[in-house]
């Protein structure tokens, strides 16, 4: 597939997700079951990031698949294992860097391009080892969350009736833990929320306005959006995020824009990276 028939696919896909009501990249749970839902290299146990966990997140989901670990052909050829006859690949992407030389200048530089390439889930491949996932107890998941939130030591002020960054005084608002239905929805407020605090000036910088102009608010609130989600994945909670307030605003953004989701998935990953720093060591991606 060429990548930019993969942008109209995905992009396409997305659209008719949100105008049905669905939002495809909250429901990575298996039968409400965090069976290690942040989509893995199961050769060599590297993550996939951006745009790729949400396209086998959505594979994942379609096809009832067990697992989130994925290989390539020849990496499931390599560990003595074989790919079912008649199983169909999952399109994914990677980011190839370019010499190239520039116009003006003559000068070489380095630009990246998209490449697509394909990967089985493990539940197409016959002769792997059985690989068993631990699931920690509810408990320890909100203690995990809580630990995983103050690393970041951000001005988080628990007060009023509504949830938001407040870019001038660089501080987090959240309601009382009470006003929301569970602990993992609060939590998952709280994780959209540091995602918009990692783009300010002296951490990320994530200027929207640039690529989105007037669409930069719903471009913003994207990256939040899945921020929050990748996150609620490694965690291992599931919360309910906010997207019911930015669907209309998501397809007039995706309508006009068909690399949109890839821009937001893959600086929503950088966020998600950038929290997960403070705490740990974020894994390698691809």
């Amino acid at each position: 597939m060429q990548i930019q028939q993969l942008y109209e696919s995905v992009t396409a896909s997305i659209i008719a997700d949100l105008q049905a009501g669905v939002i495809p990249w909250t429901k990575p749970w298996k039968n409400g079951r965090m069976t290690g839902v942040l989509p893995h290299n199961g050769a060599t146990n590297r993550a996939y990031n951006g745009i790729n966990i949400v396209l086998l997140w959505a594979k994942r989901q379609e096809m009832n698949y067990t697992t989130a670990n994925w290989m390539t052909y020849q990496q499931a050829h390599t560990v003595g294992a074989q790919v079912r006859a008649g199983e169909k690949s999952t399109t994914i992407v990677f980011t190839k860097k370019l010499a190239v030389k520039d116009k003006e200048t003559e000068e070489d530089k380095s630009i990246r391009m998209l490449r697509t390439y394909s990967v089985f889930n493990e539940n197409q491949i016959d002769g792997l080892p059985r690989k068993d996932v631990e699931i920690l107890p509810p408990e320890t998941r909100i203690e995990h969350v809580e630990a995983f939130v103050q690393a970041t030591r951000a001005d988080i002020r628990i007060e009023g009736n509504r949830a938001c960054y407040v870019p001038d005084r660089d501080n987090i608002c959240l309601p009382p833990k009470h006003l929301f239905n569970t602990l993992e929805h609060f939590y998952a407020t709280a994780l959209h929320e540091l995602s918009h605090w990692t783009g300010a000036e002296r951490r990320l910088n994530r200027d929207m306005s640039g690529r989105f102009k007037t669409r930069a608010y719903a471009a913003e609130e994207l990256v939040a959006e899945f921020s929050a989600a990748f996150l609620c994945a490694h965690l291992g909670i599931k919360g309910e995020l906010r997207h019911a307030d930015y669907i209309a605003n998501w397809l007039e953004l995706l309508k006009e824009d068909d690399r949109a989701v890839f821009t937001a998935a893959s600086k929503a990953s950088q966020a998600a990276d950038y929290l997960r720093s403070y705490s740990e060591q974020p894994p390698r991606v691809l």
